[in-house]
């Protein structure tokens, strides 16, 4: 297996050796380089990568300023020579956070934990049929549900909390995961944060930055991303 990655640093002398100590670990393809939040979302676009090596203090726009422009957000290993972002790279699902000078050590470890994830990823099956029921557990309490009987799914952290009748558990099942599992057409990300049921749905509405809001039936309001919008218009035949 493969791990394609980016590494994004402006730093060319931090990526230089970043990329040495990367060669020496197997399955690791670093398909590109970006100095800055710019450059390295034009290469997410173009080269789709698993993994990102990502600094934090960077010109103008941070590593974290990077993630609140994707939807779909690859594994992210933050390699930064700061040690007082570690709790908020946590919260935005980072799977690592190194500290510079980084030791080969380091990083097989960290590199492990990001294979262990993408196997557990991979071995989830496809969800297509909304008529398929799924199991569900929040502490003891447990439910059989129907795809089509979940309207949202919201990320709080690494975990989903998932809308549904009156209920909403929280899994252990990061929305990155569940989004690659909901095969159907009828499911749509609708942003970093959300997937939404399209069948749930009530109204479409313009926002005052020219993009979408969603109101659900229950009268849940969601903002769909600027990325997001094309897409939406697309599918809705806006």
């Amino acid at each position: 297996m493969k791990i394609k990655t980016l590494l994004i640093d402006d730093e060319r002398l931090a990526r230089k050796g970043l990329t040495s100590l990367l060669q020496h670990i197997p399955d690791i393809d670093v398909v590109g380089e970006a100095a800055n939040v710019d450059e390295a979302l034009k290469q997410i676009d173009k080269l789709k990568p698993d993994l990102l090596f990502l600094d934090i203090e960077m010109p103008e726009r941070s590593g974290f300023d990077l993630l609140e422009e994707l939807i779909d957000v690859p594994h992210v290993i933050f390699v930064t020579a700061y040690n007082e972002f570690a709790i908020h790279a946590f919260e935005v699902n980072a799977l690592d956070y190194i500290l510079k000078p980084v030791s080969e050590v380091r990083l097989q470890e960290a590199v492990q934990r990001v294979r262990k994830v993408m196997i557990n990823v991979q071995s989830l099956p496809l969800l297509k049929d909304m008529d398929e029921q799924v199991f569900i557990r929040d502490g003891e309490k447990c439910w059989f549900v129907k795809l089509a009987d979940i309207r949202l799914i919201e990320s709080v952290g690494n975990y989903a909390r998932i809308y549904f009748d009156t209920y909403k558990p929280l899994i252990h099942k990061t929305l990155n995961a569940l989004d690659e599992r909901l095969g159907g057409k009828r499911f749509f990300r609708a942003n970093r944060q959300q997937i939404v049921n399209l069948s749930y749905v009530d109204k479409i509405e313009s926002a005052y930055n020219g993009g979408i809001i969603i109101v659900m039936k229950d009268q849940t309001r969601i903002e769909i991303s600027r990325r997001q919008s094309v897409k939406f218009k697309e599918m809705m035949s806006l």
